[in-house]
Order: structure tokens, then sequence, then C-alpha cells
């Protein structure tokens, strides 16, 4: 009981949040989203949005992407930060733009999501990932 009131933060401790942070939203962004998405690649690719100017299919490829790929590297602790960066674009879009900024309504996942993956872009991996191994 002592440990729930407790101020300090131990190395273990932490190491095991981040893991099941990083691998619960990992997963919850590739298979709510990313494997749709995959699945329905040719049926959707030429009705998605085109913010950047570069074509429906090709800002489609680039979502499918992160959502699944990326997300399966951050589920694996693999390429951490790298395979972030692309996750908080898509999300920054998805909320800035899909959903015009609206944080409070429809634009509330893409916000959740942007905040979980910054988050893993600045703290990393933690002690339980492949990062870790490789990095010895």
């Amino acid at each position: 009981m002592k440990k729930i009131f407790s101020t300090k933060v131990s190395e273990s401790t932490l190491s095991v949040a981040l893991f099941i942070f990083r691998v619960g939203v990992g997963a919850l962004m590739m298979i709510q989203h990313g494997l749709d998405k995959l699945q329905h690649f040719a049926s959707k690719s030429g009705k998605f949005a085109d913010p950047f100017g570069v074509g429906s299919t090709t800002s489609y490829s680039m979502v499918v992407f992160a959502e699944f790929f990326c997300a399966a590297f951050i589920i694996l602790g693999l390429f951490t930060r790298l395979a972030a960066i692309p996750l908080v674009i898509a999300m920054g879009v998805a909320l800035f733009v899909a959903h015009k900024g609206q944080f409070f309504g429809p634009g509330e996942n893409a916000g959740i999501y942007l905040i979980s993956f910054f988050t893993i872009l600045l703290a990393g991996p933690g002690r339980f990932s492949l990062d870790r191994l490789i990095g010895k």
C-alpha cells in the first residue's frame, strides 16, 4: 500500500509502464486503424484526402505505413523514436486538417493518439524493447 502513495519513481516500474503504454497504444492503432486501411487499400485509396498535394493514393499509402507498419515497430520497440515520427505527423494531420482542430469532439481520438505517440517519441521505448537489445 505504501508504493501507491510513494513519490519515488523506480527504473523498473517506469520501464514496465512504458512497455504497457507502448504495446497498448501501438496495438490499438495497428489493429483498429491500420489493419482496416491495409485490408481495404484498393477500395479506399482513390477516395482518400490529399492534404499535401501528392495524390490520394500516395497520401493513403503514407497513412497505412504509419498506422500499420510504424505501429508494429512501436509494439516491438524497434526503431521506436523513428517509427513514432510518421504517427505524430499522421495524427497531427488527422486532428488539425481532417477534424479542423476539434480536440473536444470528432478529433478526440486523433488528439489522444497524437499525445500518446509524441510521448513515446520523447520517452523512447524503455528497457523492454528490441532497441535496447540492439543498443547493447
